[in-house]
């Protein structure tokens, strides 16, 4: 457990990471590096060599730094006192360090290191490497760009690559004069070194991690504007496509001065450049004044960009603004914190968007993916907690995942809730002000919102952080007139049902809501204790009570069967609100799921959704509905399913229809998308034959399909499609100019049920006409279908040494194998992973297979449980 007390040696050792690790001594610290780099965009390698301005602690004859796929030519070391002294050094490649070493100990006091050195533009989308694209006249050209976070500064210059060792930069880039060149800061000076290149020195940085650090040079076009407070803005496309970046522009003018009134704090570039990156294998890095981003998440083509994709811009290109505050100005000490960084810029996100496009209803979204996605795997044995102690390299790509960005999300919003916006405001702005160009501890954070509040934030908070898991509530009513009494106990919540120990125990802020009042909160309290009493005065005898109104609380709820009862109705006729009719089908789906509750209970519980028209409620069955699709495809029950998921989305489809009527706004766009997608693959007849022929017009230019419904179109007729509509949609993929259709068709392909076809796929996701930032999403498209599924494994199987040369170390890695494998149905089929994985170990993804066979093994035990029950229910209904 972390505190201040043992903060010096979890600084030191990694005591408990899983492969021993020391970090950087201490002994020597940078303040400064000028960097000169020269990329060769035909060799793919880069010349260096930097001076690194230095303060020597105490005397060593010895300095390590972090160095890899670097080789040095020159090492030396001058004090002010003293002449320059050469360094011998040698390289620890599992460390990803190199040591510097002397023939006499360097004496305190200030210094400067000079390294020369050489490096490859690699083509693994880490570190400084090379990106592919297209010139406008079809040519095959390379940029080269960076990808630093969490430790691959390394493979760009040595350095000291940890968020705690901080200086500035001074960068100077040698770029061919037909070339852009951007780095975090803007050009001071641009000077011709020959016919053919160019020498650009940008202005120093302020102090701030290795992380951080960027820089770019290739063809790009930009459009720009000015914020209400004088910063320039500045969004890259490709050449060609400037008017693509017109949105992201909008976003970033209104995000901006959005941070400078929340924080406090002024933005403190002068400029910020966002730009979409050929090759990213993240959707978007928050480079401070230089953010890079993949092109579907930054560029917006008016006619063929649907409106998810423009939700999604805005809420990317507003999570990486709001790290240059989160993250960038105050920087967590080391990665263990990262959630500081990630969990707030994941809550901050959805503060902008909702204030300036509250037509997306944002924070109903939040609940049905960033909440429900963390509680689900949340809720695995194999999860683990909001800090989790790394060191090694290889452990840290493992926690950039749901639990740091969508439960580190959903505890804020729950602590924000609780103490409320004008506390949180002023605690932030006091913990933002006190370590400004420093680094953080979590608690640090806590100490500054409790401040602001007097609420115990630290002691209440570390319950949620420093824990994996989160509560179920199980709550029951005694009525004694117009007065309720609550019978509430709490219990961690495993996804396999099975009783939790008494060592789990949070501080829980509960609220409730009534019938009367439905869109009030009745009631407010803290739950410390195992089990509360609480009693709530002038309820109507038939008033329906409500826990966790708005669901803001980070935690499952199960009724008394009598308070579920008396919630139905409130569903029926929607006086229930949305956020409340979509928390309460998200509970019982999980209690179905955990073999708390059973899942024919679950499937009847739907049917009382029958008027149900909001589209984050019916995305959440949806989504409920496709993980009993997919289960039950492992005894062949998929078919048999099919016809009461189209009973579910019939009557709204049916009222909807394919085109947009007069007066719709965003969330009606995605409503459509959703049922048609819906409708169509589980094979709704009049859906089937509309989708084949929009897309068949479509691929022949004949009639273009609106872009909100390309993806339910393409999904529906691949579903049910032969390999002629395979070819005509990988005809659309191959005449697509804007990387998003790209995309919308090659992440479809996997839906066709035919195996042949799903080989071709496969085959397809490797070809040179897929990018490798993609080529995951291809993949694991494929594994909708039980055959599918087969062939997915195999083919990942046969594949993997290229697959882990490719993405080794990072989170596509771990995406790939986790979407592959969690889906299967058997213990046989679990072994059958661990031993793949014990023969080919993956260092980077352990956690990733541990979750994905203990989904397996869950999967199996929903079947041996209700298998049966729901093949009988569904033969009745049917």
């Amino acid at each position: 457990m972390l505190t201040r007390v043992v903060r010096p040696n979890l600084l030191r050792v990694m005591a408990s990471a899983k492969r021993a690790f020391s970090r950087l001594p201490s002994t020597v610290v940078p303040s400064n590096y000028a960097i000169h780099l020269h990329p060769d965009l035909e060799k793919f390698t880069f010349a260096g060599k930097e001076t690194i301005s230095v303060e020597v602690k105490e005397a060593v004859k010895e300095i390590k730094l972090n160095c890899l796929d670097i080789e040095i030519s020159s090492a030396s070391y001058r004090s002010q006192e003293s002449a320059s002294v050469q360094a011998k050094w040698t390289y620890n490649k599992d460390d990803e360090l190199v040591t510097l070493s002397f023939a006499e100990s360097l004496r305190p006091g200030p210094g400067s290191l000079s390294i020369d050195f050489t490096g490859e533009l690699n083509d693994k989308m880490k570190g400084f490497y090379r990106s592919k694209y297209k010139s406008p006249e079809g040519e095959d050209r390379f940029a080269a760009v960076t990808q630093f976070e969490p430790t691959d500064a390394r493979r760009a210059f040595p350095c000291w690559d940890e968020p705690a060792v901080k200086a500035t930069f001074d960068v100077t880039l040698v770029a061919p004069k037909n070339r852009v060149a951007l780095s975090n800061m803007d050009v001071v000076e641009e000077k011709d070194c020959d016919s053919n290149l160019k020498e650009i020195r940008f202005s120093r940085t302020p102090i701030m991690s290795t992380y951080l650090l960027a820089f770019v040079v290739g063809e790009y076009d930009y459009v720009e504007d000015k914020t209400s407070n004088g910063v320039l803005v500045r969004v890259y496309t490709p050449v060609g496509k400037k008017e693509q970046g017109r949105f992201a522009l909008e976003v970033t003018l209104k995000s901006l001065p959005f941070y400078k009134d929340y924080f406090g704090i002024a933005y403190p570039l002068n400029k910020m450049d966002l730009i979409a990156i050929s090759d990213f294998a993240a959707g978007a890095m928050e480079n401070w004044g230089l953010v890079t981003y993949r092109e579907t998440c930054l560029l917006i083509d008016p006619e063929n960009s649907s409106s998810m994709t423009k939700q999604r811009v805005a809420i990317v290109v507003a999570h990486e603004l709001a790290h240059q505050w989160f993250g960038n100005l105050v920087t967590m000490e080391w990665w263990t914190h990262l959630w500081l960084n990630e969990g707030f810029a994941s809550f901050m996100e959805y503060l902008v968007v909702d204030k300036y496009f509250p037509e997306y209803r944002i924070w109903d979204q939040f609940v049905a993916q960033d909440t429900a996605r963390a509680l689900e795997l949340d809720a695995l044995r194999s999860s683990h907690a909001i800090e989790v102690p790394v060191g090694h390299p290889s452990e840290i790509d493992e926690i950039f995942d749901l639990i740091s960005y969508s439960k580190g999300a959903s505890v804020i919003r729950m602590l924000h809730n609780w103490i409320g916006d004008k506390a949180f405001r002023t605690g932030l702005n006091h913990y933002l002000e006190k370590f400004s160009y420093k680094n953080a501890f979590t608690e640090d954070l806590w100490n500054s919102l409790e401040w602001a509040s007097d609420k115990p934030v630290e002691r209440v908070m570390r319950t949620w952080t420093e824990k994996m898991g989160f509560p179920v509530l199980t709550v029951s009513e005694k009525k004694e007139g117009n007065t309720r009494i609550l019978e509430f106990s709490q219990s961690k919540f495993s996804a396999d049902g099975a009783s939790s120990d008494d060592s789990y125990h949070w501080l829980i802020p509960v609220s409730l809501s009534c019938a009367s009042k439905p869109e009030e909160v009745r009631a407010e309290f803290l739950i410390e204790e195992k089990t509360k009493s609480v009693k709530i005065e002038n309820v109507a005898s038939t008033d329906w009570i409500k826990v966790n109104p708005g669901q803001f609380g980070f935690y499952r709820v199960k009724y008394s069967s009598e308070m579920l009862s008396s919630l139905l109705p409130g569903i029926k006729s929607q006086t229930l609100p949305a956020r409340d009719r979509l928390g309460l089908t998200s509970d019982l789906f999980a209690l179905a799921r955990a073999g708390v509750s059973g899942s024919v209970d679950y499937l009847r519980l739907v049917e009382c959704f029958s008027n149900e028209e909001d589209f984050n409620v019916m995305s959440d069955i949806g989504n409920s509905l496709s993980t009993f699709r997919i289960l039950l495809s492992n005894i062949d029950l998929d078919g048999a399913f099919h016809p009461f998921a189209v009973k579910v989305f019939e009557k709204l489809g049916d009222k909807l229809g394919w085109d947009a009527k007069e007066g719709e706004g965003h969330v009606d766009a995605l409503l459509r998308s959703l049922v048609i997608g819906k409708l169509g693959y589980y094979g709704h007849q009049k859906t089937v034959e509309e989708a084949k022929e929009r897309v068949l017009d479509h691929a022949k230019e004949t009639r273009v399909l609106p872009a909100d419904l390309r993806v339910p179109a393409y999904i529906t007729s691949l579903a049910h499609g032969d390999e002629a509509m395979f070819d005509a949609l990988l005809g659309v993929f191959r005449k697509a100019t804007l990387q998003e259709e790209r995309m919308r068709v090659a992440r479809c392909l996997g839906c066709v049920r035919d195996p042949s076809l799903i080989e071709k796929t496969l085959k397809f996701s490797l070809s040179d006409e897929v990018r490798a930032q993609d080529t995951v999403f291809v993949i694991t498209s494929c594994c909708g279908t039980k055959s599918g599924r087969e062939l997915t494994w195999k083919f990942l199987q046969e594949n993997f040494p290229l697959l882990h040369d490719r993405y080794e170390g990072g989170f596509l890695l771990s995406r790939l194998i986790k979407e592959t494998c969690q889906h299967f149905a058997s213990e046989e089929k679990a072994q059958e992973i661990e031993a793949f994985f014990k023969a080919n170990p993956a260092p980077a993804a352990e956690r990733n297979v541990l979750q994905a066979c203990e989904n397996v093994r869950l999967n199996a035990a929903w079947i041996k449980r209700d298998g049966e029950a729901i093949r009988d229910w569904l033969t009745k209904e049917k």
